[in-house]
């Protein structure tokens, strides 16, 4: 029901919607005097803002078409290079890259949003790097025949494209994933794999949810998690290949995003409404470009969503050392050779300062001069991997770690 309630407010609105563009082009025609006088600025600037906040969206793209190095511009080329039914890794790169360019595999958080989310984050990193990203597929879309798709898959994809790639291949997690992907890790070491990671950057990662927890953190740990099974999950409409699937729409992920910071949000919308009204549609149009990538939204699998909730933020498993892949306890001392990277940001709001930098300490057997930690001051969670402190501030540490450590990982010794 919930879900179906939603497709027929999705429905209404996206008709209204419609009608308010209408009107606001009707309004800001230049052949109708209307709109320069009067009421008509502010009525043409409110039907756009609203068709603008209730228009459906679909996947972004990721529109990196040009890169610039050093004062020269190269085309990129994206291509899906492993398909797999629940996330596609794809692959960017240009002509100005060397050779023996190092490898990034960026792993996207699985977490309501597209990979395009980490749009800046890739097309930051073209430029040095061959970068590899997890393009995970909306859940709805997922035809129930591919089966299920939970926290051991995750870390299993991760694993396989990593082995695709090849040896030598250094790792970006940017929140959600930097869980899965550090349990990946230990996997691989564990099991002397040659393909783990030369190196793994978590950035913003709930790797302890115990430190310093924030409102996020809060809510999980305030229901148990019968609760969410019960009133977060639902099951996708006949109307989708997905359907029978119990998801955990991004709807609902993004309703909650939306209301931890509601306030913030509506000055947003607010303020993009007097841009419109100014007549200043480059700084509205940062704006929109902003929410047309936030509020474009994809379902998660309930298997996931709820042993995330379960694992990472409840019983936190993997630094008590009671996180399990395929029936085998993850050892996080395993991992001997892969250079380990905490970045934070100082106002995160999501991942509290000292969840990811707990990921050194528990990598015992990890030599101190294979960890580092960085706290990006005055940066919020969306921008660290994102916006003009990332590219100028951040990019650059990540840049150096993985020059420093960029040979083959070394053979670890039983």
């Amino acid at each position: 029901m919930l879900y179906n309630a939603y497709e027929l407010q999705r429905t209404m609105l996206s008709g209204a919607a419609a009608w308010a563009s209408v009107g606001a082009e009707m309004l800001t025609n230049p052949a109708l005097p209307m709109g320069y006088f009067g009421l008509g600025p502010v009525m043409a600037s409110a039907l756009d803002v609203f068709a603008h906040a209730a228009s459906p969206r679909g996947k972004p793209a990721f529109d990196i078409e040009t890169v610039t190095v050093d004062g020269t511009t190269h085309n990129v080329t994206e291509s899906i290079v492993l398909h797999r039914p629940f996330g596609n890794l794809l692959r960017f790169d240009h002509p100005g890259l060397p050779a023996n360019a190092p490898k990034l595999l960026i792993v996207a958080p699985m977490s309501g949003h597209y990979a395009t989310l980490l749009r800046g984050t890739v097309a930051r990193m073209i430029e040095r790097c061959e970068v590899y990203i997890t393009d995970w597929a909306d859940a709805k879309l997922v035809p129930a025949s591919a089966g299920r798709f939970d926290l051991d898959d995750y870390i299993d994809y991760v694993i396989g494209f990593l082995e695709h790639i090849g040896q030598g291949t250094h790792v970006l997690a940017v929140c959600q994933p930097s869980v899965p992907a550090y349990a990946a890790t230990a996997v691989m070491a564990a099991k002397n794999n040659p393909c783990r990671p030369a190196t793994l950057t978590m950035m913003g990662g709930p790797i302890d949810t115990r430190e310093a927890p924030t409102s996020v953190n809060d809510v999980a740990m305030q229901q148990p998690l019968s609760w969410f099974e019960n009133n977060v999950v639902a099951t996708v409409p006949l109307t989708y290949p997905g359907a029978g699937r119990r998801v955990y729409p991004g709807f609902l992920q993004l309703a909650g995003f939306m209301a931890m910071n509601l306030g913030s949000h509506m000055m947003s919308h607010y303020g993009m409404f007097k841009h419109m009204v100014a007549g200043d549609g480059e700084s509205a149009g940062a704006t929109k470009a902003f929410y047309d990538e936030y509020r474009a939204v994809c379902d998660m699998t309930a298997d996931f969503y709820l042993q995330t909730v379960e694992h990472v933020f409840q019983k936190h498993s993997l630094p008590k050392g009671e996180f399990v892949h395929r029936g085998e306890v993850i050892d996080l001392t395993a991992i001997r050779d892969t250079a380990l990277l905490a970045i934070e940001g100082e106002r995160d709001d999501i991942s509290g300062i000292g969840q990811t930098r707990a990921a050194l300490h528990l990598a015992s057997h990890l030599p101190d001069s294979r960890k580092k930690y960085y706290l990006a001051k005055e940066v919020g969670h969306y921008g660290i991997f994102n916006g003009s402190k990332w590219r100028t501030r951040i990019a650059p540490v990540l840049e150096d770690w993985i020059a420093q450590h960029g040979r083959k990982p070394l053979k670890v010794v039983a």
